[in-house]
């Protein structure tokens, strides 16, 4: 996969210390940690999206069968 995009973010120093001696013990760059937990992250939030989509539907189908009565 090319890596073509520049991702630049502001945080405090102490967790861009943090971060960078956690990335550092773990033998990995620091980008590849931060690519990492953005897949999680967007893996996250579509599982919840998913999960709230599937409530959505069985909330309709109930509303349905009540109103058919």
């Amino acid at each position: 996969m090319s890596k073509a995009a520049v991702f630049t973010m502001k945080l405090e120093p102490d967790l861009r210390d943090a971060f960078m001696a956690a990335a550092e013990a773990s033998h990995r760059p620091a980008s590849q940690v931060v690519r990492e937990l953005m897949r999680d992250y967007i893996q996250r939030e579509q599982a919840r999206q998913d999960h709230a989509d599937l409530l959505a539907r069985k909330v309709a189908a109930a509303r349905r069968s009540v109103a058919a009565g």
